[in-house]
């Protein structure tokens, strides 16, 4: 009996010594428990401020977004005004050729009585030129040039052996672009062979 009353003591020793040993493990676990609660209250916290800052990003983004927005509709309307404007260039030069071809007519009649006359007309059409050069008016060259159909308005087709063919022979009418743009092609006579 004694040996089973040493066997009992030792297993109440292990008993014992195992729920010492197990009981720091659970204020241990406890201990962990704890933090884990405290970090469960700052989690919501964490959760705020992770919320907070994707919110600040996507209003930041949505800004940067409004701003290169802005900035295109500022472009983009530039862009239209320079065009506006070269459209209404075109326009007032459109109707200011009709008067360049005249003086380019009286200039070529030849009156030796009328001196003065010639001498003032060639003035206007110099202060007119250069006004309408001024406004970006252009002569297109044509004649001995090959045939565009972009410049060039072909009104006569002649056989001419000396040139090539397609060859501008003769311009009729002169043709005149602004700023790039054609506003009157050249009225032409082409060398078809």
């Amino acid at each position: 009996m004694v040996g089973e009353v040493n066997g009992l003591q030792e297993k109440e020793e292990l008993t014992v010594e195992t729920a010492t040993e197990e009981s720091p493990v659970e204020e241990v676990t406890e201990t962990e428990t704890e933090p884990t609660e405290v970090s469960v209250e700052d989690v919501p916290a964490e959760d705020k401020t992770a919320e907070l800052e994707a919110q600040l990003q996507e209003k930041s983004d949505r800004i940067l977004r409004l701003q290169a927005d802005f900035e295109n509709f500022r472009r983009r309307t530039a862009k239209e005004k320079e065009e506006l404007a070269a459209v209404i260039t075109q326009n007032i030069l459109t109707d200011l050729l009709p008067l360049l071809d005249n003086f380019e007519r009286a200039m070529a009649v030849e009156q030796s009585d009328v001196e003065a006359f010639q001498k003032g007309v060639e003035m206007i059409y110099t202060q007119l030129r250069e006004v309408m050069v001024g406004h970006g008016l252009e002569g297109i060259e044509a004649e001995g040039k090959p045939f565009d159909p972009n410049l060039h308005q072909a009104v006569m087709r002649v056989e001419n052996p000396d040139v090539e063919d397609g060859t501008i022979t003769q311009v009729l009418q002169k043709g005149y672009q602004a700023k790039g743009r054609v506003i009157r092609p050249a009225m032409v006579q082409v060398a078809g062979n």
